[in-house]
Parts: C-alpha cells; structure tokens; sequence
C-alpha cells in the first residue's frame, strides 16, 4: 500500500479531559516527583497522599508538592479511605509487594515500569487485580502518547507494508553510584532501559520465535550492556541495544516493504519522527515538540478514564503485553546468567 499524503491526527484525549481520581503515591523519589509534576501541572487528577518509609520522608515531600495527605508508611497510604488508585513509584523489587498491597486494600494500581521483576510476578499481579476486579496496568507511559497512537495508526493501516524490521538502542551513561549499578536494586540496563526497546519490538512485530543474546557485566557486578537479536512469525527481525555505560542515539527504526518509520533520540519521549516509503518519493513528518516527562499525564488521565468507565484494563499497555515483555527479558536474562537477588 502506498503512503497516504498526509499522517492521521492522534486519537488521544487531552490530558485534562479524564475524570478526576483521587490519586495516593507509593515512594518519594525521581519517578514519583515527575509523574506528579505532570500529573497537577497537565491533569484534573488530585493527588490526595503520598507514602513513604516514614514521615521524616513523607512530609517534606508532601509539603514540596502541596499534597495534603502524607503517611509515615505504605500500609497507611494504601488503606487511605481518601485514595481512589495508587501509583506504585518505589524500586523494581517493591513493585510486587507493594502492588499487592495496594490491590490488597482494594485499590486501583498503576505500576512505574517494570511491572515486577519477571513474568511470574507480573502473573501474581494480574491474577489479583483479577481476582478482585481491580484495574492493575504498567506505567509504560510512551504507548500512551499521541505520538505513539500516530505510530500506531501508521503500522495498523499498512502503509509500512509488510513488517520487516525493527531497529532500536537505549544506552545512557551512569555514574558507579547511580542506583542502576546495585544488584540488590535489580540494576543493570535491562529493567530500566532494556524495557523500553524490548517493548517497541514486541508491540510492532509481536511475540519473538527466538532470541539470541549477548551481554557484558558492569564493574559492580551487574549486567552493563546487552545486545539481543530476535526473530518473530514471518520471519521479521529486530535488534536490541541497550548499555549503561555510554549515550548512544537512542533512535528507532520501524521497517517494512512499503515505507520507513524513523523515530530520532530520544525516541520513547515526546518529539518527531518521519514516515518515508520504500520508493523515498516523498517523506511525511510528524512534529511535537520535545519535551522530558510531562506526558506522563496520558498515563494518569487513561488510568482514570478506564477505571471511571468500570475498566479493569487499558488496550495502550494491555497486561498480556506488559507480561509478553517480561517472558522475554526473562529469556534474555537466562542467556545473560543474569539473577536478581529477591528472586
């Protein structure tokens, strides 16, 4: 099929069209002061409460974002009777525990990328919220993006073609440190940056039929860089970068017969990208500004609109996606030897 002559329009609402919640966040640190900002700056949502290990942490943080309800503990803030759904912000190993704490005390839950540590987690997560008829989603917050919903609408309306190839890198220098360099905090590349590529490439071409990884360890004994080649059904291929040891372009490729997405770094974020077809006559542009982490909103105004409506999930980041992405970092992770020490 021949490229249209124009890009079709993003199908997301606006941010602060979602019904407002009442919204309690588990964790105090980097994620969970950004999704704030963009919750209160670019949302109606309200968030109510912050937890955190004490009110020494709890407090400040409360006061910095003008949240009226802190608790010294995440027990308190998930038993809150003033909190609708409970976005989970604490390290990766938490994210299970305190998922399950969350939809324990009969709460909705958004959880930060990753989900959990691995795919049996993620299992445990769904099973619950499914057993007790609660939404539970991971906060991959790029598919929820109007720029990925017009990416979505290229792929799905055959413009590319037949689906050939999808090329992606993610590598980010970071101090020694840096959070991402403790095994204990399940760090490395993988469930930080890893996730992001390992997403794209399942979310255009699908689950892999194999997979073939290589991977070099970091100084403090994490895993530090990762380069992964997968095959998917019809034969179509994608290849996987991602290190902490240095910046690279972060850029995605998205190819098939008929034309050419290319997504420039950062290409998880806000900000352009070109469809070319295969002929090059011609090249669509698609334009946003960049812009770092605002459009975490999207996330947080979907997670509203789907729980107002009575939804226990959302079709952005269904949970068979979120545990298709974890089955095969799971299997990257075999390959690598890699083992977490909470598991």
């Amino acid at each position: 099929m021949s490229l249209a002559n124009q890009l079709p329009a993003s199908r997301v609402p606006e941010p602060a069209e979602a019904p407002p919640l009442r919204w309690g966040v588990v964790g105090t640190g980097w994620i969970a002061e950004r999704f704030i900002d963009a919750v209160q700056s670019k949302t109606r949502q309200q968030v109510v409460a912050v937890g955190s290990r004490s009110s020494a942490g709890a407090a400040p943080f409360a006061r910095r974002f003008d949240i009226p309800r802190p608790h010294g503990s995440y027990e308190d803030l998930v038993t809150d009777p003033e909190v609708d759904v409970v976005y989970v912000a604490t390290p990766h190993p938490s994210h299970l525990p305190h998922g399950l704490l969350a939809l324990n005390a009969g709460k909705h839950v958004l959880i930060e990328k990753p989900l959990a540590l691995n795919a049996r987690e993620a299992h445990e997560l769904q099973a619950r919220a499914s057993e007790l008829g609660l939404y539970c989603a991971e906060a991959m917050w790029t598919l929820f993006t109007p720029k990925f919903d017009v990416i979505r609408q290229v792929i799905d309306s055959g413009m590319l073609g037949e689906l050939r190839t999808v090329i992606v890198d993610l590598g980010e220098w970071f101090a020694d440190e840096h959070r991402i360099m403790r095994p204990e905090l399940a760090g490395g590349p993988l469930l930080d940056l890893g996730t992001y590529p390992v997403s794209l490439a399942h979310w255009v071409l699908g689950p892999p039929v194999e997979i073939i990884a290589r991977g070099i360890p970091a100084p403090s004994g994490v895993n530090g860089q990762a380069s992964v080649l997968m095959v998917h059904d019809g034969d179509a291929h994608s290849v996987i970068t991602t290190s902490i040891f240095s910046n690279t372009p972060t850029g995605a490729t998205i190819a098939g017969t008929g034309g050419t997405i290319i997504i420039p770094g950062i290409y998880y974020r806000p900000g352009g990208f070109t469809v070319t077809p295969s002929d090059r006559a011609t090249t669509l542009t698609y334009e946003e500004p960049p812009a770092d982490y605002a459009h975490l909103a999207y996330e947080a105004a979907e997670t509203a609109r789907r729980i107002a409506a009575g939804e226990k999930s959302t079709p952005y980041r269904p949970m068979s996606d979120t545990i298709n992405t974890m089955e095969i970092i799971d299997e990257i992770r075999r390959q690598l030897d890699i083992v977490f020490p909470d598991e």
